[in-house]
């Protein structure tokens, strides 16, 4: 069954293990599992989870930036599009215990970088704003708000 539940469930098979530890720290023999495994896979779980929140909250930031970057390109409604899936589910993998871990001025800085050689429409992208002038809460929203941020973009651009 945990094998199984594995497979289909990681959150549900991690507090279940988690239960299990539990059960073991008061002192009860529950099975002769590989317990230093276990242990690392429950922090593995929760480690890529923060990771793929990052991934998706940078991948949305950039989007974010192309469109300020380069605002007439036809390809703007597609960068919208990208970023508005990356931001759902952005908000779908984040959990509580992660703002403290989410560096945003990190994310965004990455963004900056994936941006700044890029010439789209034989243009290089303008002066963008050095630092990320969204919140996480302004990139968890529900729904995103596309014209507040694109408007804070502007906003510390000049």
């Amino acid at each position: 069954m945990s094998d199984e539940l594995y497979d289909i469930d990681a959150l549900a098979w991690s507090e279940q293990q988690a239960a299990l530890l539990r059960r073991v720290a008061r002192g009860e023999r529950v099975n002769d599992a590989d317990w230093p495994h276990i242990i690392e896979e429950i922090e593995d779980v929760g480690q890529s989870q923060l990771r793929a929140c990052r991934s998706l909250l940078r991948q949305a930031l950039i989007h974010l930036l192309k469109i300020a970057g380069w605002p007439d390109c036809e390809s703007v409604p597609h960068w919208r599009g990208e970023a508005r899936r990356f931001l759902f589910d952005a908000r779908d993998a984040f959990a509580p215990s992660m703002r403290q871990r989410l560096d945003l001025a990190d994310l965004y800085g990455d963004a900056l970088s994936a941006v700044a050689d890029e010439v789209i429409d034989g243009r290089p992208p303008p002066a963008l704003p050095a630092d990320c002038p969204f919140t996480l809460d302004d990139l968890l929203r529900r729904p995103p708000d596309f014209a507040a941020l694109e408007a804070k973009l502007r906003a510390a651009a000049t």
